[in-house]
C-alpha cells in the first residue's frame, strides 16, 4: 500500500472516531431542547444559558458533521448530473471538488483565526446577562472544524488522485 493510501485511510478513521463521537452531542442537543421546551411551556420557565447551550451543542455539531459527511459520501453533490457521467469523469470532478474544499478550508482558517483570537483575548462571554461564558471556545471550532473538512477532503484527492492513474 502506498504511503500517500496510508495516509488517506488514517485520515478517514480518525475522521469518523472524531465524527462517533461528536455525534452523542446530538442526544445531549434533542434533550436539552426537550427540557426547554417543557420547562417553558409547562412550568414558564426559561434561562438565558440553557436556550444558549443549544446553539453551543450545534456548533460542534455542524463543524464537525461537515467531514463526517463527506467521508460517507452524505455531502451535497449534484447526483442529477454526476450520475450520468462516466467513472474517469466522476474521479475528475471528486478531485476537483476535493482540491478546491481544501483551498477553501484554508482560507475559512487562516481568516478565521484572528477572530477566534480577539475573542480569546478578550475572554468573550455572552452578551446576554445570565448567558454562557467562554465564547471563544465555541468560535475556535471554526477553524478546527475547517481543519478537520480540509484533511478529509485531503483524504478525497488523494483517493482519487490514485484511482484516475489506475484508470
Amino acid at each position: 500500500m502506498p504511503p500517500t493510501e496510508k495516509l488517506a485511510g488514517g485520515i478517514d478513521a480518525f475522521i469518523d472516531l472524531v465524527g462517533r463521537a461528536v455525534s452523542w452531542i446530538a442526544l445531549v442537543l434533542a434533550l436539552v431542547m426537550g427540557a426547554n421546551v417543557f420547562l417553558r411551556y409547562g412550568f414558564s420557565l426559561g434561562w438565558i444559558w440553557a436556550q444558549e447551550l443549544e446553539w453551543h451543542l450545534l456548533v460542534p455539531i455542524t463543524l464537525v458533521g461537515m467531514s463526517y459527511a463527506m467521508l460517507h459520501g452524505d455531502h451535497v453533490r449534484v447526483d442529477v448530473l454526476y450520475a450520468r457521467f462516466s467513472p474517469r469523469a466522476k474521479l475528475t470532478v471528486d478531485l476537483m471538488s476535493a482540491v478546491i474544499a481544501m483551498i477553501f478550508s484554508g482560507l475559512v482558517i487562516w481568516l478565521s483565526l484572528a477572530y477566534v483570537n480577539q475573542s480569546w483575548s478578550i475572554g468573550e462571554g455572552s452578551a446576554n446577562p445570565g448567558g454562557l461564558d467562554y465564547r471563544y471556545i465555541i468560535k475556535a471550532m471554526i477553524p478546527a472544524g475547517f481543519v478537520l473538512l480540509l484533511l478529509q477532503s485531503l483524504s478525497q484527492a488523494i483517493r482519487a488522485a490514485l484511482a484516475v492513474k489506475a484508470a
